[in-house]
């Protein structure tokens, strides 16, 4: 396949099927955590970059057989939005495929231009990246594009959360030293209480990314700044329940019900499908340990 990926067992969206849509590494930031290496072409030049009919061709080609998948995400080797054709993939894909579920993970630096938002309006999960508050942060950090202003990144993650009726999950990805201070952490808090249920992942460096030496931040340190964010709607997104036993992810479950209580929240966090997520959730319900209510939420007994 030239332009699709996987499927993967996604940690935050069960078994993906991605779609790559730019030439490697085609990107508005160069960030220094990025999986995928130093960005060779700098842009926020929005064109099609591979051609549109043969990423549609691809997909029908491969959906044809009913492949079992969570969801159908754009991500890949750079920012998807700058493909200019994003917003017919799309299309096509819900009117011929609505069965699967699809999501956009985006750098947000688009954003803020009407034309992008509408583009993916129709998809289900949009997660934005909002990895820094202040300039400082966004330079050291992202290495952005000559055009690109912590200002518009915001200015697009409002306007998405006023015109998107899907599910937003906002991105952090926590680098100590630069992103972490108390001051960026209530700047991030105070511009998330101003978007109607707002959830935020926080994200940490799990695999070795572009630059060397780029700190990891440990739980503890997540767990503070996710204390720090409250009231919000805080996820932490776990790597160590890769190889764990099933006694350790109930444990796991259990100890975040407290803050997430939806199945599919909790399914979205720990990278599982919400069929899995439901297993275990029964599993402790028939322990006494937590119990349903309102269809979907969790709680735990007294």
């Amino acid at each position: 396949m030239k332009y699709l990926f996987g499927p993967v067992n996604s940690r935050r969206l069960g078994i993906s099927l991605g779609i790559d849509l730019l030439p490697y590494k085609t990107c508005s930031l160069d960030c220094i955590y990025c999986e995928c290496g130093s960005t060779t072409l700098l842009t926020t030049e929005r064109r099609e970059y591979v051609n549109t009919v043969d990423v549609i061709n691809e997909l029908n080609e491969y959906l044809s057989s009913k492949p079992n998948l969570d969801y159908i995400t754009f991500s890949g080797s750079g920012e998807p939005t700058l493909h200019s054709g994003i917003g017919k993939i799309i299309s096509f894909l819900k009117s011929y495929y609505p069965e699967y579920r699809i999501c956009v993970l985006t750098n947000s630096t688009l954003l803020h231009l009407k034309e992008v938002r509408d583009e993916i309006i129709s998809a289900d999960v949009i997660v934005p990246s909002l990895d820094a508050m202040t300039d400082d942060s966004l330079h050291k950090i992202l290495r952005p594009h000559d055009s690109v202003t912590v200002d518009n990144i915001l200015r697009g993650i409002t306007s998405l959360s006023r015109e998107f009726p899907g599910k937003i999950i906002i991105e952090y990805f926590v680098i100590p030293g630069i992103n972490d201070s108390d001051e960026e952490i209530d700047l991030l808090k105070n511009y998330l209480l101003t978007i109607d249920s707002a959830v935020v992942q926080l994200n940490y460096l799990s695999r070795p990314g572009a630059e060397k030496n780029v700190p990891k931040a440990s739980y503890d340190q997540l767990k503070y700044i996710s204390g720090r964010l409250s009231p919000v709607n805080v996820q932490i997104i776990d790597t160590a329940l890769d190889n764990s036993n099933d006694k350790e992810i109930e444990k796991a479950v259990l100890d975040k019900i407290s803050t997430y209580t939806t199945t599919e929240d909790l399914s979205l966090s720990f990278g599982l499908r919400q069929s899995d997520m439901i297993k275990i959730l029964k599993r402790l319900e028939d322990s006494g340990l937590i119990e349903s209510f309102n269809s979907g939420r969790w709680r735990r007994k007294a």
